[in-house]
């Protein structure tokens, strides 16, 4: 069999599985149909509907797009099986039933971006980056019952910069995982794999999860020191955006996004969770081991701004805190 008639279905939702798709599509495999999210209502009075990044390039390139709402609907199941799908892969897609993912005779891979088994779950980058991880990678496996606990076939490492955020380790894998979408179906169409079972390749590393990411859970904790906060903001940056509340000598209290910080290691003399500020270019906050600049940031109801921008509009009157 060639990637000519290899009858593919591929799933994806986000801009993350376009680059996936384009790649099949301009390598010439045979797509013969995407699999995406219900369009989503959107404006003011929910009068528009939002189409997802997959639908609309599936239909640039005249790929058929189905859009259930749900995955074991017997119509959308009955139409599943018509396309007689050799392979089935699912980039960025909603967790598939059994009916679904068993189907294909060569059955149905998942790209993740992470080595699994690390960091299974719905937020690999985002947890990757917030525990401080110098590597992450991507992982094409096989899936089964489970979440992201299928026999992987194969998995690349991609190392995570100082200065990364969520942003530009998305767009590492973006790009990588791609190219690894394509080399895993050539090897399947090769039969040139040999799936290995995640349990061997357990280490003596813990493991860590990527559960969802909530609002609650994107609130900084200023008592994790300089280097934890710094992880924290980046590894949420720019959605969904860390954030924490900034209370004036009154006791007001205003929300405040987090986009950018500096480390700045050394003993402050201020409490834990005290504004530093000249008023003109800097503000920063006193922690135990030193202090944090926030180099672009967004006050609640005002534009997200670069630290200079935001002070020209900020007025510091007495001491402030963060909590």
């Amino acid at each position: 069999m060639t990637k000519q008639n290899l009858r593919i279905v591929f799933m994806g939702t986000p801009d993350f599985a376009v680059e996936s798709l384009r790649a099949l599509v301009e390598g010439g495999y045979n797509v013969v149909a995407a699999i995406t999210m219900p369009d989503k209502p959107i404006g003011r009075h929910q009068t528009e509907l939002s189409q997802s990044p997959v639908k609309q390039y599936a239909i640039e390139q005249g790929i058929p797009v189905f859009q259930p709402e749900r995955l074991k609907d017997p119509s959308f199941i009955e139409q599943l099986s018509a396309l007689n799908a050799d392979l089935q892969v699912v980039v960025a897609f909603r967790m598939l039933p059994e009916v679904v993912w068993n189907m294909p005779r060569l059955g149905t891979f998942n790209l993740h971006a992470a080595l699994l088994p690390q960091y299974r779950g719905a937020a690999p980058i985002n947890w990757a980056i917030i525990n401080g991880d110098t590597e992450t990678g991507i992982t094409t496996f096989f899936l089964d019952h489970d979440i992201d606990t299928g026999q992987v076939i194969q998995r690349v490492p991609v190392p995570i910069l100082d200065t990364d955020n969520v942003e530009d380790v998305h767009d590492k894998l973006m790009i990588l995982g791609a190219k690894l979408v394509v080399e895993t179906i050539d090897n399947i169409l090769n039969d040139n794999i040999t799936p290995i079972p995640q349990s061997q390749l357990l280490t003596d590393q813990p493991l860590h999860h990527a559960p969802k990411i909530f609002k609650d859970t994107c609130r900084i904790n200023w008592t994790w020191g300089v280097k934890r906060c710094y992880d924290f903001v980046r590894g949420l940056s720019p959605y969904p955006a860390a954030w924490t509340e900034l209370v004036d000598e009154a006791g007001k209290h205003t929300v405040l996004k987090l986009y950018a910080t500096a480390k700045e290691f050394t003993t402050p003399q201020e409490p834990i969770g005290t504004v530093v500020s000249d008023g003109k270019t800097f503000f920063k906050i006193a922690l135990s081991d030193g202090y944090l600049s926030l180099n672009t940031l967004q006050l609640a109801g005002k534009k997200r701004m670069n630290v200079a921008d935001f002070l020209r509009g900020f007025k510091i009157n007495g001491t402030l805190c963060v909590e």
